[in-house]
Order: structure tokens, then C-alpha cells, then sequence
């Protein structure tokens, strides 16, 4: 059974039906509907009648319009009549200009094709001569901080400023130094006693004391010490043969000379680097020209002194061979014109050994003690060295001229000068380290990537301003430096090794110092015998006690 809200909407909605039902069948709705429908009629033909009105006004403004914008478009069609009339004029003139203009650009271009030509003849001119006076600056430029040149060969010598820090102490040995006075001799004659003064001897107040001054007088003279032998001769009647006593040994010819005069004369021409001729001049004004030796004989004791002590090099040549480093070196000589190479070998301990070579490169090596030496090697950049020894160092001193070079040089690059600080401060690292020390790992690593960063910084300088042609050494010196870095570097692994060839160079000045006094040697054998020489007094000042004139007099007999 529906509830009482149910019912109450059934009943209102029925009630409303049926008063809807009353209205259709009395017809009071469709009048109502018709006068809706004739008041919204009008109100449409209200509307179109504006609309139409609208309409005709909109008609009109148009034809107002069409009408002003057809004289607007004449007007402006015969203006732009006028206007084309005088672009066309324009244009005929700008045509002519043109062709005008086309002429004289043509006139220009050959003129500035001609200027072109002749700037790159001026510019390539210009930049040759530029290279050349690089070039032979760079040559003027080479002296002994620089360059291999010796500071004896230097044309222009430079005045270096002294980097020391002054004192305030006054020059000379200082308080509490220990000097290295004269030392007094035994005399070699009776001792005189000076008298006293006259004063003391008219003073009877003056008094002896236990004090007595003693001075030297010190003086030196050649003594000629001729010893003559005399030797009865004996003759036998029956065979007609005749004998006599023995001579000593050493007492051939008639006259001869002992082991001293020998040794002098040696020392002074090999040694002092003294010629033959001012050698037996020097000897002759000693003796007040009782002795007049021939150059003959004093150019034969090289031969007789290198015969003499071979067995002592052989000996040497062998005990390098155990050395575990060894620095060698080569220069050139001078044979009656031609040139020839000086070798020289040398170890730690202080043994060294000279070789005249002919020729330079495998076959220079060949004899000597690089030839056969398995240990390291100590040298400047001949790449020949590389193929001997187990391992190479290169002198680093060298290097540090090679980069100064680079310096002078090449004055807007920095890597030549950081280079140059950096190697500097390695050896002074090295230097400071204790005997048998080896140096700090941490150190040296540090050192390896500082040497890295700089060749890196080398490389980009090279690659964005290129060496140029006519000075190319600072950048070879890098190429050389970034593939030998192991060899640069090696002294800092090893307190053993040096950091720079100086020992086989200083030993190569000897040589060419005999040369300058020499000017040329007439034969390859006299070099040869000279190089003997040198090793011999190279070893004989090893020997304790190192009495040189001593021991090559001994030498001599």
C-alpha cells in the first residue's frame, strides 16, 4: 500500500492533468499560443524592416567608397607612372655608372693584383731576411753558457754579475780559519847565527833570552849531476878478442841521460803542454846550455813512456770494465790537416783512459772501453753511445746551456725558462743528498710530473706558434727531451750517477789544450802515443803517495 507522500504527488499531479485537459477542449490554449506567435511576428518584421533599412545605407556607402578608392587607385597608378618613368631613367644612368664602374674595378684589380705580387715578393723577402737575422744572431749569440763552445773560444766575453750576497766581512780568511802557512824546510846548509845589534852590544842592560827567531830563506837550482863510467879494455893476444867491464843498465851510448832529465822534458811538453822547442830552450838556460837536448829524442819519449806503461792501462781498461757507471765523451783532432777523434773513458774512482780514433760513430768505439762496458753510461746527446752499456744518463748540463740557448732565443715562450729553473733545482736536490743516499720517492715523482707538465706546456706553445724555420733548436731540444725523458731523469733514481758528463769533459780539455799549443800533429801515431801518455798521468796521480815527476822518472829507468 503506497505511502501518504506518494499519494499527495499522485493527486496534485492529476489535478494539474485534468485542468490542462479542461483548457484543450475549451480551446483557450491555442488562442493563447496564436497571440504569442502573431507578437513575435511583428517583432521579426520590426527587425528586417531595420535590417533592410541597413542594408540600402550599406549599399550606398559602398558605392561611396568603389567610387573614392577607383580615383584613389588612378591617382596612384599614374603616379607610379611617374615614378617608373624616372626608375627607368635612374636605372640607365645606374646602368652606365655600372659599366663605368666595372671598368675601373677591373683597373683596380690588376693594379692591386700587381700590389699583391709585389707585397708577397716584399713580405717572403722580408721574412727570409728576418729568419736569416734570427739565424745569425742566434750564432753571434753562442758562447760558453749556451752552447758547447769552451769560454776560451768566446769572441765576446760577458761580464757575469755576481749573484752572492753581501756580508759585511772583510775579503780573505776569516777568525778561526785554519790557514795554510809556509811550511819550513830542512836546511841544506850550516845554520848562520846572525850578531846582535850594536845597540845591545854597547847596553850592558840588555839581557839573552831563551827566545831565538828562526827564518828561511828558500831558494831552488838545477844542479847538473854527470856520472862518468871508464872501463879498462882488455885484448887477448891468442884469440884477438877484446872485453871490458859492463856498463849499468841504462848506459848505452856515450852519452846518455838518466830518468830525471827525461821525466822533465816529458812533463813539460805533455803535461805543461810546453812545445819541444821552448822545452829544451827552458832545460838549456837551467843548465847555462850545458845541456842542449835535440827535438829529436824529446819527441820520442811519448812513444817510450806509452810503451812502458801499457801493462798498467791494460790493467786500468779492466778494472773500468767493473765500474757501475762510467761517463765517455769524444772531440776532434787535428792529423797534419785532417781531422781525427779523441775518446775518452772515465769512471768514478777517478781512472780514465784516452783513445785516438780515426773516425767518429761504431768505428771510433771499437777498442775502446764503451765497446765492451755493460753498465751505465754517462754521456751528452751522440746517439751512437745508446747502442752500448745497459742504461744512459744524459748531461744535464748540456741541457740547461741548450735551454738557455732557447732562451735568448725564444724570449715569449715559457717553457724553456721553467724547464731550466726545474732541472737546475734537481741537481741542487741531488747535490744535497748524503753519499749512497738515495733520494726521497715522493720527491722524485714530484720532479717526473713537474717535467711532464712543462713538456706539455712546450707543446702547446709549439702548437699554436710554430718554430720558426731558420731557429729550430728549442724545438728540437723539446722533441729530444720528451723522447730521452727516462735518460734525463735517470741520476734521480741512483746516487751513483751523475747528473752531468763534466768529469769526461774536463778530462777532453787536457787533450785540448796539448792541441792549441800544438796547432796539428804530423801523424795519427803521434796522437796515439800522446792519448797513452795522458791515461798513464791520469792514473799515475792516482797512486799514493802522487809524486808525478817521481814516478815517470822510474818509469823512464
Amino acid at each position: 500500500m503506497p505511502d501518504a507522500y506518494d499519494y499527495i504527488s499522485l493527486m496534485c499531479r492529476l489535478k494539474a492533468a485534468q485542468t490542462r485537459n479542461k483548457e484543450l477542449e475549451s480551446g483557450e490554449h491555442y488562442i493563447k499560443l496564436k497571440e504569442l506567435h502573431q507578437k513575435e511576428c511583428r517583432a521579426y518584421e520590426r527587425k528586417i524592416q531595420a535590417l533592410l533599412t541597413e542594408i540600402a545605407d550599406a549599399h550606398k556607402e559602398t558605392i561611396r567608397v568603389r567610387n573614392y578608392w577607383f580615383q584613389v587607385l588612378e591617382d596612384m597608378l599614374l603616379e607610379f607612372e611617374a615614378m617608373q618613368k624616372k626608375a627607368d631613367q635612374k636605372l640607365r644612368e645606374m646602368e652606365k655608372r655600372a659599366l663605368l664602374a666595372e671598368r675601373q674595378r677591373d683597373d683596380a684589380l690588376e693594379k692591386a693584383k700587381e700590389f699583391r705580387l709585389k707585397f708577397y715578393e716584399t713580405a717572403t723577402q722580408l721574412e727570409e731576411e728576418q729568419g736569416k737575422n734570427l739565424k745569425l744572431r742566434a750564432q753571434i749569440n753562442r758562447d760558453y753558457e749556451n752552447s758547447s763552445i769552451p769560454s776560451s773560444k768566446a769572441i765576446r766575453r760577458k761580464k757575469i754579475a755576481n749573484s752572492r750576497e753581501k756580508t759585511g766581512r772583510k775579503p780573505g780568511g776569516q777568525p778561526g780559519h785554519k790557514g795554510h802557512g809556509r811550511k819550513k824546510q830542512e836546511p841544506t846548509h850550516p845554520v848562520i847565527l846572525l850578531p846582535p845589534p850594536e845597540e845591545v852590544l854597547e847596553d850592558c842592560a840588555f839581557k839573552k833570552t831563551a827566545r831565538t827567531i828562526i827564518k828561511q830563506l828558500v831558494s831552488i837550482r838545477m844542479v847538473l849531476d854527470v856520472t862518468e863510467y871508464h872501463a879498462d879494455v882488455y885484448y887477448n893476444s891468442q884469440t884477438g878478442e877484446r872485453a871490458h867491464a859492463a856498463f849499468p843498465d841504462g848506459v848505452i851510448d856515450d852519452v846518455n841521460y838518466d830518468g830525471n832529465i827525461r821525466a822533465f822534458l816529458f812533463l813539460l811538453n805533455n803535461d805543461c803542454c810546453t812545445s819541444i822547442d821552448k822545452s829544451r830552450k827552458f832545460l838549456s838556460d837551467l843548465t847555462d846550455g850545458k845541456l842542449n837536448i835535440s827535438k829529436g829524442m824529446i819527441s820520442k819519449l811519448s812513444r817510450e813512456f806509452a810503451l812502458k806503461t801499457e801493462p798498467e792501462r791494460k790493467a786500468a781498461y779492466a778494472d773500468m770494465l767493473l765500474s757501475p757507471v762510467m761517463h765517455t765523451d769524444c772531440t776532434s783532432g787535428r792529423e797534419n790537416g785532417k781531422s781525427c777523434q779523441i775518446y775518452v773513458c772515465a769512471t768514478p774512482d777517478g781512472k780514465a783512459l784516452y783513445f785516438a780514433r780515426e773516425k767518429k760513430g761504431h768505428e771510433g768505439v771499437k777498442g775502446t772501453v764503451t765497446e765492451d762496458y755493460q753498465g751505465i753510461l754517462v754521456h751528452d746527446h751522440d746517439i751512437t753511445f745508446y747502442n752500448y752499456g745497459a742504461d744512459h744518463q744524459e748531461c744535464l748540463a748540456h741541457v740547461l746551456r741548450y735551454l738557455k740557448d732557447s732562451m735568448d732565443n725564444e724570449p715569449d715562450r715559457t717553457w724553456n725558462k721553467e724547464m731550466r729553473s726545474l732541472v737546475q733545482e734537481m741537481i741542487h736536490f741531488r747535490n744535497e743528498c748524503q753519499p749512497f743516499q738515495e733520494p726521497d720517492p715522493v720527491k722524485v715523482s714530484e720532479f717526473e710530473k713537474r717535467y711532464r707538465e712543462i713538456l706539455e706546456i712546450a707543446r702547446a706553445e709549439y702548437g699554436n706558434v710554430p718554430a720558426n724555420n731558420y731557429y729550430r733548436d728549442g724545438y728540437n731540444l723539446f722533441l729530444r727531451m720528451e723522447k730521452y725523458m727516462q735518460n734525463h731523469l735517470l741520476f734521480l733514481h741512483d746516487s751513483r750517477i751523475p747528473a752531468t758528463n763534466n768529469e769526461a769533459e774536463r778530462l777532453l780539455r787536457n787533450y785540448k789544450r796539448k792541441q792549441a799549443q800544438a796547432v796539428t800533429f804530423r801523424s795519427f801515431e803521434s796522437i796515439d802515443y800522446l792519448c797513452q801518455c795522458m791515461s798513464m798521468l791520469v792514473l799515475v796521480r792516482l797512486e799514493e803517495p802522487a809524486n808525478i815527476f817521481d814516478r815517470v822518472s822510474r818509469i823512464f829507468g
